[in-house]
């Protein structure tokens, strides 16, 4: 198989979609790798190492996804590069596709094959391809607020964990889930007031027993969430229902009840925000003021650490990669269970209930 690794277009984007090590450990089995020149250089990974492993660098893109019949990537297509795209050829990479329709139309026109990293579930159920950019997102959202949060940032000027006789910053999360865990594991060493909420009794009793004491762990519900906002200096959004867009359990009205200067860290911007007043932003631009509650919606922010991310990513996306160029054909890797659930539309059709359900399109199972 030919399999094409092209540089990644979005805005302060560093990552790139393989490391050197997977080069090697596919061109060993017979199969072919087009890099991009440079598309490594974001992560530290200079071309050089792309040619030691075996792979063959090209000058564009295009060349990428014109030679390629499996094109790996970090995040979704961007609309300079739809026209780049063939039918029946597999795109293996974040989509996220719940937070865009104009992205989801554009893919089923272009009768490529939609393997989503997000929905990818290992025989546990577990979401192993979600998981690592879930911990460094997670890490960062309360990294990102400490930083919002100073006045020079439109900040209330609070430090997160106080100081003698000054009390800490309060902070509410949004999803126990893996984002939501690491960003308290985060928040309870800046020795901040933490508070996280989640629906699944099952993961409140296990997230109380794994947290320090500054964290506590309650259930989400709309009085909760309310009384939260009121008492919170930063919120991290972290819900998540794989392939559907997030819940919206922050309504415009309730920013009115926020402190002057609060904070909103929305990690579920990638599947639409959880947050009514959420809209995606970018690490150049990257907040902005509603009701005077700043917002913070870049969609790609592990983006901004892309050693850090790449190595993280590549870790557990090569053994997926290497099942898919095994495989061969989009049929024989649609009988793997695990890549079955990645598939989100294959040859024009949407193959994702969740998808198919944000927009009210047709599903073939």
């Amino acid at each position: 198989m030919i399999i094409g690794v092209p540089a990644e277009i979005k805005q302060d984007e560093y990552r790139v979609g393989m490391l050197p090590v997977g080069v090697e450990e596919l061109t060993s089995r017979g199969h072919q790798v087009i890099v991009k020149a440079s598309a490594g250089i974001g992560s530290g990974l200079p071309d050089h190492a792309y040619l030691q492993a075996g792979a063959k660098l090209v000058a564009t893109n295009a060349e990428v996804f014109s030679q390629a019949e499996l094109i790996v990537k970090v995040k979704e297509p961007q609309p300079t590069e739809f026209n780049l795209l063939r039918p029946g050829q597999t795109i293996f990479t974040y989509f996220h596709f719940a937070a865009s329709r104009d992205l989801t139309e554009a893919m089923i026109q272009s009768h490529t094959n939609c393997l989503a990293y997000e929905t990818l579930e290992d025989e546990k159920g577990r979401l192993p391809l979600l998981t690592p950019m879930s911990e460094v997102a997670g890490r960062m959202s309360i990294q990102e607020g400490a930083k919002y949060l100073e006045r020079p940032q439109m900040g209330r000027g609070i430090l997160l964990g106080g100081v003698p006789g000054v009390a800490p910053a309060h902070i509410t999360i949004l999803g126990g889930g893996v984002v939501g865990a690491n960003a308290a594991k985060i928040a309870a060493g800046f020795h901040a007031d933490v508070s996280i909420l989640d629906i699944n009794m099952d993961r409140l009793r296990y997230l109380d027993d794994v947290m320090p004491s500054n964290v506590n762990a309650l259930f989400s519900d709309r009085h909760t969430i309310r009384e939260q906002l009121a008492l919170s200096d930063l919120v991290i959004g972290a819900v998540l229902i794989p392939g559907a867009k997030a819940p919206n359990l922050v309504r415009k009205q309730d920013l009115k009840i926020m402190k002057p200067g609060s904070v909103i860290i929305d990690v579920a911007i990638d599947q639409g925000g959880c947050c009514e007043t959420s809209r995606p932003t970018t690490h150049r631009d990257p907040t902005y003021l509603v009701e005077d509650v700043l917002h913070y919606c870049v969609t790609n922010m592990p983006g901004a650490v892309g050693r850090t991310s790449t190595f993280a990513l590549c870790n557990v996306t090569l053994p997926w990669v290497l099942r898919i160029a095994k495989a061969g054909t989009i049929q024989k890797v649609l009988e793997d269970k695990a890549l079955r659930a990645s598939a989100n539309i294959i040859e024009g059709s949407v193959t994702n209930q969740a998808v198919a359900s944000t927009f009210d399109l047709p599903y073939q199972a």
